[in-house]
């Protein structure tokens, strides 16, 4: 790695104080989180009462319902696909120390990685109010409609807020104690719902098996643009795959079977799925527990809104940051009482991004840039605009196939597209699997151009690898 004020391996790189994570960009990250503890911290991200709701999304509409099976082995597939692709990511953080979007300074160079981290910031920032009013519903929904919003959202926001200024020691609270309150009341529901039978509408039913697997894998990938932001803090490299992949796995699964459950008991209405936990034996006392566990997830995206934030301005305090962003993310919630299709169409779009983003990401550092120690993540790395190229065309890939819902003139004109192509998009036909595919085809058909003059080793097979080979081999005789 190019030597850089971010990296690890910089012998001159001023240490964070106290064990916690740095207050500027400049100061080397401390590494006390092993596997475990990055086990439980995924694992709680894994589990949320959005994955809940979102089993509906898996499970179909009312007469085209997947069957049990189906909608089962779609969680498990597009999991583990999806996690292994944010368990790349994560590896990446572990291996440079810095945070996710100042990671992208190797790929874009500092200048063009700020127009991904004002996407995340505005993704993060958009999520963050989804997790705040997510969080007053479900409190609502104990006290059956009576209570105040901004009662809820405010001390969520709170909490949250207060999470963020010591990230380190949160993620040590979530392994000690609240990943074990969250698994007893995991364990109790799935107890409590098995016992009623779980309810089998679309028996034998697997039309439309591709696309509920894509929206899962979608879910996973999500997080991408987060992890190097905790995973930064790893011992090893090694802790942060095992840790990232196993954790997230496990409890994203068994959150949306269990969710998958609790729709089928409410005769899939989504909107009743909180009715069906709080309708068990005791179930107020363990669902109260999955509450106030949601705001990690805020505490996640608020945290990492800083870390995006920190790429812009690198000498801010963390802290003031971290506060300042979650007094805006509460405030921006205090009013949202429901969400409508264009939100989440909105939020859709701007994921869309980072799924061909990963791909030229893993690509080039693994097989390109980053292979040979030319990976440069100083202020003063240099443009590197052809690496858009790549990511535009994954996000175009990704598009074409599944046009976000965003507005009326946005899926017109992918309709017009596809009527110039004579092409339909199919049940197959997976939006994330083709755009990550197109990305990293296209950047791996670069590196023979990228690799030249950056000290890089064209891989074998690549695309002009002879040909770079020849030309390096010239220049040594020269």
């Amino acid at each position: 790695m190019t030597a850089s004020p971010m990296s690890p391996s910089v012998d001159a790189q001023p240490q964070a104080a106290g064990g916690e994570a740095p207050l500027v960009l400049d100061t080397a990250p401390p590494r006390p989180l092993g596997f475990r503890d990055q086990a439980a911290f995924w694992a709680n991200l894994g589990i949320s009462l959005i994955g809940f709701s979102s089993a509906a999304t898996v499970l179909g509409t009312g007469g085209q319902e997947l069957s049990f099976a189906a909608s089962v082995t779609a969680i498990v597939v597009g999991t583990v696909v999806g996690t292994a692709m944010l368990a790349v990511a994560a590896v990446i953080g572990a291996r440079t120390g810095a945070p996710a979007m100042a990671v992208l300074r190797g790929l874009f160079g500092t200048r063009l990685s700020y127009v991904p981290t004002v996407l995340n910031i505005v993704q993060c920032v958009g999520w963050g109010v989804y997790e705040l009013t997510v969080i007053a519903m479900g409190a609502e929904a104990m006290t059956h409609g009576r209570g105040w919003h901004w009662l809820y959202v405010v001390l969520a926001g709170a909490v949250t807020t207060t999470l963020t200024i010591r990230p380190l020691g949160a993620i040590g609270l979530l392994r000690r104690y609240v990943a074990v309150a969250v698994g007893l009341a995991m364990v109790y529901f799935t107890v409590q719902l098995a016992r009623h039978g779980v309810p089998n509408p679309g028996a034998g039913h697997w039309h439309g098996f591709l696309g509920a697997t894509d929206y899962v894998l979608a879910v996973s990938i999500s997080f991408v643009p987060l992890a190097a932001d905790y995973t930064r803090h790893s011992r090893t490299p090694g802790a942060a795959f095992r840790g990232t992949f196993s954790g997230y796995t496990v409890a994203q699964v068994w959150c949306y079977v269990l969710g998958l459950m609790a729709l089928l008991e409410a005769g899939g209405d989504s909107g009743r799925i909180f009715d069906t936990f709080l309708g068990v034996t005791a179930g107020w006392a363990f669902f109260a527990v999955l509450v106030v566990r949601e705001v990690d997830q805020s505490f996640a995206n608020v945290y990492s809104t800083a870390m995006s934030v920190h790429n812009l301005f690198p000498r801010v305090d963390r802290r003031l940051l971290t506060v300042g962003i979650g007094v805006l993310v509460t405030a921006l919630a205090l009013p949202v009482k429901e969400f409508g299709s264009w939100y989440y169409g909105f939020l859709g779009l701007i994921g869309s991004v980072f799924v061909p983003l990963l791909a030229v990401l893993a690509v080039d550092y693994y097989l390109g840039r980053g292979r040979r120690g030319g990976w440069d993540l100083s202020e003063a790395a240099p443009a590197r605009p052809l690496m858009l190229l790549p990511w535009l065309l994954g996000f175009a890939a990704y598009q074409f196939l599944a046009p976000s819902d965003i507005g009326g003139w946005w899926s017109d004109f992918w309709d017009r597209v596809h009527g110039w192509v004579h092409f339909t998009p199919q049940q197959w036909t997976s939006a994330s699997l083709f755009a990550f595919l197109v990305a990293a085809l296209a950047t791996w058909a670069l590196v023979p151009l990228t690799a030249r003059g950056a000290g890089v080793d064209v891989p074998a097979g690549a695309p002009g690898a002879e040909g770079a080979a020849s030309g390096q081999n010239a220049a040594a005789g020269s």
